[in-house]
């Protein structure tokens, strides 16, 4: 991983005035990086398709995982403070992927029309970890709902990526579920799609990922 990380480091600075090129090298690194892990893929059909993907965020390896098999040309989303995270946060940043500021309800919603107007305007697709950060027990966490923001705002449909990536030894399992039509939806109903896609992505999990008690959550 450190060599990789170095080796497309340089890629990135070569590339820095051609901002979406570094987005589509970012592809590349995650799909380097994954290489030689035994994993069982269900659902590839739904893979290729231009969306909103979801995953849900266990290990620091999602990131590569969802890299590699997302399509080339897909962005990713994060808090603004991934910079600080030692060479990979710096990678993150060069690769051109997009960012949200947190601090305060008002930067967060106009961080999310960016995200959703860069999204629009360089035809991407685009990964998110709808917990807003990783589960230290494995099981799933809520979801926050800005995920559905930029659904609304994009009209791309949401495809969720079920990961059984845990760091140890032993096989990865990934399955991509049907796309979620979301360009019939109703911005009054938030709430509800957020509910209604965390209960169908917990019923795929397995249960040692399954929302569990309430110290988990």
């Amino acid at each position: 991983m450190m060599a990789t990380t170095f080796l497309w480091a340089l890629i990135m600075f070569m590339l820095l005035p051609w901002p979406y090129a570094r987005v589509r090298q970012g592809n590349l690194y995650g799909h380097m990086t994954i290489l030689g892990n035994p994993i069982t893929i269900k659902g590839s059909e739904f893979a290729s398709t231009r969306a909103i993907y979801i995953c849900n965020h266990t290990s620091p390896l999602d990131i590569f995982l969802i890299m590699w098999q997302t399509p080339i040309g897909t962005v990713g989303i994060a808090k603004k403070e991934i910079i600080w995270y030692p060479l990979f946060g710096q990678l993150y940043v060069l690769a051109n992927h997009l960012r949200i500021d947190r601090s305060n309800s008002t930067a967060a919603v106009e961080s999310v029309r960016e995200a959703a107007r860069a999204v629009i305007k360089n035809n991407l697709s685009l990964i998110i970890f709808p917990e807003g950060t990783r589960s230290q027990s494995g099981r799933l966490l809520p979801f926050k709902k800005g995920f559905v923001h930029l659904a609304l705002q994009t009209g791309l449909p949401i495809v969720p990526m079920v990961n059984s990536l845990r760091v140890r030894p032993a096989p990865l399992t990934v399955e991509f579920l049907s796309p979620i039509k979301t360009d019939g939806w109703d911005p009054t109903r938030i709430n509800e799609y957020v509910e209604m896609v965390h209960a169908l992505y917990s019923r795929h999990l397995p249960s040692s990922q399954r929302p569990g008690s309430a110290e988990d959550r």
